[in-house]
């Protein structure tokens, strides 16, 4: 049970900082796909 809880937490944490991390480096699939005659708002 315990080995669970903690992989259940250790992919939340993963997630968050993945979330967090990607769009701080600005790769998001709106600035990575959208050609520049599109406005991003």
């Amino acid at each position: 049970m315990k080995a669970m809880i903690t992989g259940f937490v250790a992919i939340i944490v993963i997630g968050v900082a993945a979330y967090f991390g990607l769009h701080e480096i600005g790769f998001s699939s709106a600035e990575a796909y959208s050609s520049p005659n599109v406005r991003l708002d």
